[in-house]
């Protein structure tokens, strides 16, 4: 099934990728997960004592997950990776390698950059896995549930922003279960996020693919995006950033580690190939459909090519970007009520169950 085009926020402000710069630091440039990897069932308590214990708490927390954090660099920028097993795996952000199959790896303990190379990546959900070819002393992050989490539990952002090697910033849990599409550019996929976390931890250019951690010290996000205010010119919105859930993270890193790719993408598709239309007035009106895939959900609820897709499950989606978000918030197999307006006038709604949506 085709993809959908992804291009903004689906909340009031934009947008941007929180990741690699194309002139800050830039070089030239599986085996199954280890129990490292996998999802821990902790939840973490705040730390009783005062100021002196959580003071405490940050700094065991920093000692124990920052050797884990490396930064990624390829010839055109750099971004962080989060290291994932002891076979050499790192996980990151696919808009942190762009195009690059090629990279070089700096740990946070410093010394020669490692050559790496591209295992896969999942432009549809903006993951990447890529494996160091000398992985000696590399320290696998433990990963948690990131099902577990609450809001206003504390966190720490850890990455390379700016060029910074090994930075930390912290906040809270803003708030989870957003979906947020990013901004589609040249080696960025636009990706749309599902169940994102938002965290008030400072998220900057370079900070992409690193890690979000709890008090626990697991790894409880890849933070990807930044928030932008649309009306101060694009300048950064403080405290709204966004990060892929660790349990996302370890899924698609196990399905690609263990067999060199994503089979299962646990993303909801109608079977159509799509585009907005736009009005008479030049505003959007509509989502296109161009082509509908033999066999699918779409084909069999009677959708077809020329019909205009304006809402689904009584959400209105005027654009590719605003049917793909609701699309976001299902389920593979479930039902859809989808609105349509035909080139005869009418407007029915039909019922489509939900295929996978593929990467290809």
């Amino acid at each position: 099934m085709e993809r959908l085009a992804h291009l903004a926020l689906l909340t009031a402000v934009a947008v941007t990728l929180g990741g690699c710069s194309a002139d800050i630091g830039a070089r030239p440039a599986g085996s199954p997960a280890s129990p490292a990897a996998t999802a821990s069932p902790v939840s973490p308590a705040a730390p009783e004592g005062g100021p002196a214990a959580l003071e405490a708490a940050y700094e065991k927390v920093i000692g124990d997950v920052l050797p884990s954090i490396v930064q990624i660099n390829t010839r055109t920028g750099l971004g962080s990776g989060v290291v994932y097993d002891t076979a050499g795996h790192i996980v990151t952000n696919a808009h942190v390698i762009g195009q690059a199959r090629e990279f070089e790896v700096t740990l946070a303990s410093g010394g020669a950059p490692r050559p790496a190379r591209l295992v896969e990546a999942f432009e549809l959900g903006d993951l990447a896995v890529i494996k160091v070819d000398d992985p000696t002393g590399l320290t696998p992050a433990k990963f948690g549930d990131s099902g577990r989490l609450r809001v206003g539990q504390i966190v720490l952002a850890m990455g390379n922003p700016l060029g910074l090697s090994g930075s930390v910033t912290n906040g809270i849990v803003s708030a989870l279960g957003r979906t947020v599409s990013e901004p589609q550019t040249q080696g960025s996929p636009g990706a749309t996020i599902t169940n994102a976390i938002q965290t008030s931890a400072a998220i900057n250019p370079g900070n992409s693919g690193g890690a979000l951690v709890n008090l626990a010290g697991e790894v409880i996000g890849i933070p990807t995006l930044a928030a932008t205010n649309p009306e101060l010119g694009g300048g950064a919105a403080p405290g709204i950033g966004f990060a892929i859930p660790s349990n996302t993270v370890t899924d698609i890193a196990g399905q690609i580690i263990k067999g060199g790719k994503v089979v299962n993408t646990r993303r909801a598709a109608l079977g159509v190939s799509v585009q907005t239309v736009v009005g008479g007035q030049g505003g959007a009106v509509g989502v296109g459909v161009m082509r509908v895939t033999e066999g699918g959900g779409a084909e069999r609820a009677g959708i077809e090519p020329g019909d205009v897709i304006v809402s689904v499950n009584g959400t209105e989606t005027p654009t590719t970007q605003a049917l793909s978000e609701v699309l976001a918030t299902l389920k593979p197999g479930d039902e859809a009520k989808v609105g349509l307006l035909r080139p005869d006038g009418s407007t029915p709604t039909v019922t489509v169950t939900l295929g996978e949506l593929s990467e290809d």
